[in-house]
This record gives C-alpha cells, structure tokens and sequence, in this order.
C-alpha cells in the first residue's frame, strides 16, 4: 500500500463525518427554507420583513458589543494575571473561567438574581435611590449575560498568548526609552493582534448563537435565535426558522472567515 492510498484510506471516516453530520443537514436546512409558501423569498423577507430585519440587526449589534466588551475586560485582566502574582491568584483565575462550566439557561438564571425584580442591584438602588433598577430583561440584561460566559473565552485564549510574548521585545523597548503606556501600544497589543482577532471572533460566534441565555432573558428582546425558536414551535413556520437559521449561520460564518483573513494578515505583517 502506498503513502497516498494510506493516507485517503485514514480520510475516509472524516469524509463521512463531513457529510453526514455538516453537509447533509446544511443541505436539508437550505432547501427546506425555500420549500414554504413564499418559496426563496423567505431568504429576502430576513432583510425586506421589519420585524426579521431588525432582529437580525438586534443580534448582530448585540454580539458586536459583546465581543468588543469582552475583549477590552479580558485583555486587561488576562494581562495582569499573566504578569503577576499574588496570593489567591489561581482561585481568581478559576473563578473567572467558571462560568465555562454553566449552561446558558443558569447563566441566565444568574442575572435574573442580579439585575431582575427581586435581584441584588434592585435592592440596592431601591435602598440607596428609593427606585428599583431593574434591567434583567432588556438588551442590557442579556449583553451581562453574554458577556458573563463570553470573558472565560476570551481570557484563556489572551492568557495564553501573553504568556508566550517574547520579553525580550519589551526589554529593548524599555531600554530605548520607551513608558509603560508605549510599550503596550507599540508592542504588546500589535504582538496579541492575532489573538484578539482569533478569540473576538469565537465571543462574537458564541454570542449570536447563544439560545439558553436568551431563552431566559429575551422576554422583552428579539434575537434570531429565540426567533427561530418561536417560528419552529409556536408558529410551526419551519421553512421561515430554516430560512433564519441559514441567515445566522451565513452571518456568523462569514464574520469567522473575516476573522480568518484578518488574522493571517495581520500574522504576515507581523
């Protein structure tokens, strides 16, 4: 057996995995959205009807804010636990990366306890303003809660990257003179470039997926994927839910191939 038939033979069952699991159901999901009453045009209506227009652009700006929010707050903190230590640094670390391990649905539940009407932030401002602020069920509730299991994401990935910045770089700009401040603008954050591209757009995949938390929170909120929730099973539309689902998915497909480009190029120029 040669080299070549080996390697097609060990190809195979990825083949297979790849049609079955990817291919098949993109394909299905493709054609049933264009087999409802309107046809293809239900594809259209995602951007011609208001109310799926502004869905989409609800999930998309929502998703964007998470991700840039995420980014900022994890950059700064995965950059000072990388670089310092102290006692109680770990259990800090697993603290900030356990939401990993909650589903969306107790994500949810969280900010509900937090921010809804019974909440802690309610209390407080009720005590301190004689107002209760109460945002658990806004855009405002599920960007927290977005941003909740988005930083654990984020933060590992930066971590490990500033663990593997070259000192030596920074050393030399020290040496010449440069402050803190320059070293981090002119070295370190075009050196993590890469990094932020690459987990940016994991949150931002992440966050215009995400369907436990907005199961919870998305009372007073649309986005597409309660939407395709609410078109499959309360309005038995599946051809529309299909059509959504193609529309988030080309959303977010492209928003990771973006990502893709950008980071090789940026890698290249760096």
């Amino acid at each position: 057996m040669t080299s070549k038939t080996f390697i097609r033979l060990c190809l195979i069952p990825l083949a297979a995995i790849v049609i079955a699991f990817f291919l098949l159901p993109i394909a299905r999901l493709i054609v049933t959205g264009a087999n409802g009453p309107s046809g293809i045009g239900a594809y259209a209506a995602i951007l011609v009807e208001p109310r799926y227009r502004a869905t989409l652009i609800n999930t998309v700006l929502l998703a964007s804010a998470t991700t840039a929010a995420a980014l900022l707050v994890s950059t700064i903190a995965a950059l000072f636990l990388q670089r310092h230590s102290f006692p109680g640094r770990s259990l800090l670390i697993a603290l900030l990366t356990f939401p990993l391990a909650l589903p969306g649905v107790v994500i949810g539940f969280l900010i509900i306890l937090l921010a809804g009407r019974q909440g802690l932030i309610g209390e407080v401002t009720a005590y301190a303003f004689g107002e209760k602020w109460v945002f658990a069920y806004s855009m405002q509730g599920l960007f927290l809660g977005y941003l909740y299991f988005s930083i654990p994401r984020v933060i590992l990935t930066v971590m490990a990257a500033v663990e593997k910045l070259d000192p030596a770089l920074e050393e030399a700009a020290r040496t010449l003179g440069a402050s803190s401040w320059a070293v981090h603008r002119d070295v370190i954050l075009p050196a993590l470039m890469p990094t932020f591209i690459a987990s940016g757009a994991i949150a931002f995949a992440t966050a215009m997926g995400a369907f436990g938390t907005a199961f919870t929170l998305a009372t007073n909120v649309n986005v597409l994927p309660m939407l395709i929730y609410t078109e499959f099973t309360l309005s038995a539309n599946i051809a529309m839910a299909a059509a959504l689902s193609v529309g988030l998915g080309l959303v977010t497909w492209a928003a990771l191939a973006l990502a893709r480009s950008a980071g090789g190029t940026v890698a290249a120029a760096g």
